[in-house]
């Protein structure tokens, strides 16, 4: 942990600073979870031990809780479950993840003591749990999360006081960071990053982290000078900056006070009108427009968890019927519509709709994230795939190209989605060249590549506010 050094970040307390020069694309560090374990929700498709979303997993014979790819996973992964599987067995059932992941942290601190690596930077003792801060009704949760952890904890471990593991159950929910799966396309789990606590938010930050590997990774995101604070986005910037305070308030207990929450920046772009011939809609055509698609999106999201996807598209097409002639190509609901409509499509193989809602939607995004941002770089490989599955084949290698520049500072060269980016890239120029020499051969061999089925992304659509944005789990 050589390039960092802890100091005292004004109105935010302690803080990273580099101490050395970073350029884009940079790993400032990286770190191994203390503890990681999987969401309740997935825990019977995803490897309890490498976190690989597998067809075909093997249970633990004892908990019958577990799973894991194979022998290899089980063993690799004994050390952390061996207490967690015989608690699991006398307690009757697995408790929610909260709890299991609060056990794993300290049978681990009852083991290695409260520094478990030289190059860990602070204890847990030290990081904020917020506690007091907490609202009445997360308050009565937590407590009960605490009440169901004293019946789950062995009477055969080391014991501990309400006010430790009260501590602990804090610093989980304010500095629990989501594990993605091996592709990186979707949180499955939850682990505790102790040197990651320590980077501070801002809307506009100069960091990204990503799992890489089984390690997260602090990526720089452009050039930053010897002595910088470095820090991360907590929150999404795609929200509107009272939003984005509200987030910020209620799940972390602070107030942001970057220049763009000061300056409440883009704001105005993100709920702007279209303008066509340098004239625009009034403003009360504009606030129709907008709550109408407010409430177009809670029908979408029905729609969407009912599994009615031709409804959902319904929905969809109707919102922009009405929207799209009044409303900005930055609007950030009609992004949403946008995004959600392109990735439905895709999934049901209208490829030409999907790859049409897909542009529309990086071209809004350009315009209101930083460059180098790792929902931009998504939503422009999403579009390239959704083009290239359209024929359409120099936009997805214009897109592909976008959106590989930008994982390569985001994710890195050998995380494995750049790696399919790479491979999509030298795909789709290959393709181009083709295209351009002869299109008869190209689409003959098009025919032929669509039958392999090399590149998608067809994944079943989730909810407009998931994905991969929000990286610090919280609890809603």
């Amino acid at each position: 942990m050589e390039n960092v050094v802890i100091f005292d970040s004004p109105g935010k307390g302690r803080g990273l600073k580099t101490t050395k020069e970073f350029w884009a694309g940079d790993v400032i560090f990286s770190e191994p979870s203390i503890a990681a374990v999987v969401f309740d929700s997935l825990t019977e498709r995803i490897c309890h031990s490498c976190f690989r979303r597998q067809e075909k997993l093997h249970r633990c014979g004892q908990c019958k809780f577990a799973y894991y790819c194979d022998r290899t996973c089980q063993r690799a992964g004994w050390a952390e479950h061996k207490q967690e599987c015989s608690a699991i067995k006398a307690f009757g059932k697995a408790p929610n993840e909260n709890i299991r992941l609060v056990a794993r942290i300290m049978w681990r601190l009852d083991k290695e003591g409260s520094l478990m690596s030289d190059l860990q930077l602070t204890t847990l003792d030290e990081l904020e749990d917020h506690i007091a801060d907490m609202q009445e009704e997360d308050l009565k949760e937590f407590k009960v999360d605490i009440h169901n952890f004293l019946d789950y904890w062995p009477r055969t471990s080391k014991q501990h006081t309400i006010d430790v593991i009260s501590h602990m159950f804090g610093v989980i929910n304010c500095n629990g960071f989501t594990v993605s799966d091996q592709r990186g396309l979707q949180a499955v789990g939850v682990g505790l990053f102790p040197n990651l606590c320590l980077v501070n938010h801002n809307c506009w930050p100069n960091c990204t982290v990503i799992l890489n590997h089984g390690k997260i990774e602090l990526r720089s995101l452009g050039k930053i000078s010897e002595g910088e604070e470095l820090t991360v986005a907590y929150v999404d910037y795609l929200n509107l900056s009272e939003e984005r305070q509200r987030l910020l308030k209620t799940q972390y207990f602070f107030d942001c006070t970057c220049d763009n929450c000061k300056n409440c920046s883009k704001d105005d772009l993100k709920l702007a009108g279209r303008e066509v011939d340098e004239v625009k809609p009034s403003e009360e055509q504009v606030k129709e427009a907008t709550d109408y698609c407010f409430q177009m999106l809670e029908k979408m999201d029905k729609a969407r968890l009912n599994g009615d996807y031709h409804e959902l598209v319904k929905i969809c097409r109707t919102c922009i019927e009405k929207a799209e002639p009044i409303l900005a190509d930055t609007h950030i609901y009609l992004l949403r519509i946008w995004s959600t409509l392109s990735e439905v499509q895709a999934y049901l193989q209208y490829f030409n709709d999907a790859a049409e809602y897909a542009r529309k939607m990086v071209d809004g995004y350009v315009k209101l994230y930083p460059p180098n941002n790792a929902a931009l770089g998504m939503a422009a490989m999403r579009a390239g795939v959704n083009h290239w599955q359209a024929g359409q084949i120099e936009v997805a290698h214009g897109m592909i190209c976008k959106a590989y520049g930008i994982l390569l500072v985001t994710h890195g060269p050998t995380h494995p989605i750049t790696k399919d980016l790479e491979a999509m890239r030298m795909q789709t120029e290959m393709e181009l060249r083709m295209f351009k020499q002869n299109e008869y051969v190209y689409h003959s061999m098009r025919e032929a590549s669509l039958k392999n089925k090399p590149m998608t992304m067809m994944h079943e659509p989730k909810s407009v506010e998931e994905g991969i944005k929000n990286l610090f789990h919280r609890k809603k």
